[in-house]
């Protein structure tokens, strides 16, 4: 990679950590299409199932903040290495449990590995691409994670078919294991340590420790990043819930169709993941506007969940996943707002916290909405697997809508707040 330029090899190395990010997001979807599976093989219940699939958010969510500190403090390339192993090894242990405990710990030892990925690489875009690029970046870092999305539908359903599920984890699992040596081996934390001039966004490599501490007390004090925090919250929450787990389940339950063709309608939503990032991030950069597209893409994420409420015909559910997670891409441009709020050493701290909180609500949406549909099960069971009334998934798309309200209110505020003439230091100070 040596004879690389500057813009090749970033290019490269980029791709290298968005691979990784793109498995991340593949294993916390992945229980989408295996949630039959997995209903059979541990026999668990909707509410169980829910928390299977949290188990991975749970450590996730809350690593981001401490992610976001070793990223600053120790460098992406590192952090991404040790992070990918991590993952790795969480995956190869829940292709070969035995029991729901088993694969319970097993999911949180993927959320644990899987948790400093996506910090990593936008602490590596920081540093590696100019200020004025960095929203795309972010964009075509989530998209990557769309990627992953999609593999986990269809593709995945197919593996399942043709080698089953416990071969086809393990196979992903020695994917995340190359890459780890990947980015051991070729990326580095700043173009300086590839002998490249400096892009100006972040001459120092990493944060001291008292830095890091002082980072996180400013950060935690600022009205703002709670504001992005709920955003995050209720949209993550819903989006990985519905598309992770229940999303599957719906379409073959309510429309009887067989588990590859619901997920044919859950990779539309995967893709409008794909898309809607670079494009809102393209848009933003280009328009250098940030809060006033977070406020349109959480009315359209709201308005697009309801029509759910109806139970539309099977068409329209693929456009409204295709659109929620196209909106998705908006909404995500808080993490732009949020790094451009402070300085690029504290670029994984406020990542890492909105991050966090954003991800305890896909911990906690899955359980709630397979409590609602636990609340509305006939007992009625096929091929093993539970069967949920119409009736079920309605409440559980309420609470969906709700959560769209939730997140366009907060980003009305957020977007008045960032409004504002921009105050001195000592007025940050002072109203923060």
């Amino acid at each position: 990679m040596v004879a690389l330029s500057m813009r090749q090899r970033r290019a490269a190395l980029w791709t290298i950590l968005a691979a990784g990010f793109l498995l991340v997001n593949f294993h916390r979807t992945a229980t989408g299409v295996l949630a039959d599976t997995l209903s059979r093989t541990f026999d668990a219940t909707a509410a169980e199932l829910g928390l299977l699939h949290a188990s991975f958010f749970y450590i996730y969510a809350g690593l981001q903040l401490p992610a976001g500190l070793i990223v600053d403090r120790y460098g992406p390339r590192r952090v991404g290495t040790v992070g990918l192993f991590l993952l790795t090894g969480g995956v190869a242990w829940f292709a070969l449990s035995g029991s729901l405990v088993s694969a319970f710990l097993a999911r949180a030892a993927i959320g644990l590995g899987g948790s400093v990925l996506y910090i990593a690489t936008l602490r590596f875009c920081a540093s590696w691409f100019r200020a004025d690029q960095y929203a795309t970046m972010t964009g075509y870092t989530i998209a990557a994670a769309g990627v992953g999305g999609i593999l986990a539908t269809t593709p995945l359903a197919l593996a399942i078919e043709s080698a089953g599920w416990r071969v086809s984890l393990l196979a992903a699992g020695a994917a995340s294991g190359v890459l780890g040596l990947g980015v051991a081996a070729f990326v580095r934390d700043t173009p300086a340590r590839a002998g490249h001039e400096s892009v100006g966004e972040a001459e120092r490599e990493t944060a001291t420790l008292a830095e890091v501490v002082a980072n996180t007390k400013t950060v935690l004090g600022e009205r703002e990043t709670w504001l992005m925090g709920v955003i995050l919250f209720f949209t993550l929450g819903t989006n990985f819930t519905v598309l992770g787990l229940w999303g599957v389940p719906f379409v073959a339950d309510t429309y009887s169709v067989t588990v590859a063709t619901a997920s044919l309608y859950v990779l539309a939503g995967n893709v409008g993941f794909v898309l809607g990032s670079p494009v809102f991030g393209w848009l933003s950069d280009r328009l250098e506007r940030r809060t006033g597209l977070v406020v349109g893409s959480s009315v359209l994420f709201t308005l697009v969940w309801a029509l759910l409420l109806v139970i539309p015909p099977l068409p329209v559910v693929g456009l409204v996943l295709f659109l929620a997670l196209f909106a998705n891409g908006g909404i995500a441009l808080v993490f732009t707002v949020g790094k451009e709020r402070h300085e690029p050493a504290v670029a994984g701290t406020i990542t890492g916290v909105i991050n966090s909180i954003g991800y305890f609500g896909a911990a906690i949406m899955p359980t709630v909405m397979g409590g609602a549909l636990d609340a509305f099960y006939t007992g009625e069971i096929i091929n093993g697997a539970r069967v949920y009334t119409t009736t079920g998934y309605r409440v559980a798309f309420g609470i969906a809508v709700a959560s769209g309200v939730i997140t366009t209110l907060a980003a009305l505020y957020l977007h008045r707040r960032e409004q504002r003439p921009e105050p001195g230091p000592q007025a940050v100070a002072a109203d923060d």
